[in-house]
C-alpha cells in the first residue's frame, strides 16, 4: 500500500505561467523524492506599469512517502 503527501508550492517567473511551474517543480525536486504528479490551484500575476511584470502560480505537488 502507497501512502502518498499533497504540499502547496507557489513559484514565480518572469517568462510565463508554464515557466513558473517547471520552475517550482524543479525546486521541488530537489528536496522532495518520489514526486508522481502536480496540480496548479491558481495563477496570478504581478502588474507595473499597465503590463505583467511577474507570473505566480500556486500548485500542490503530489508525492509517495517512503
Amino acid at each position: 500500500m502507497s501512502v502518498a503527501r499533497v504540499t502547496k508550492i507557489t513559484a514565480s517567473s518572469k517568462k510565463g505561467w508554464e515557466d513558473a511551474a517547471n520552475q517550482g517543480l524543479e525546486r521541488a525536486a530537489s528536496t522532495v523524492r518520489g514526486i508522481t504528479g502536480l496540480k496548479v490551484v491558481s495563477q496570478k500575476a504581478k502588474v507595473e506599469g499597465g503590463k505583467i511584470a511577474e507570473y505566480r502560480i500556486t500548485m500542490e505537488v503530489t508525492f509517495i512517502l517512503e
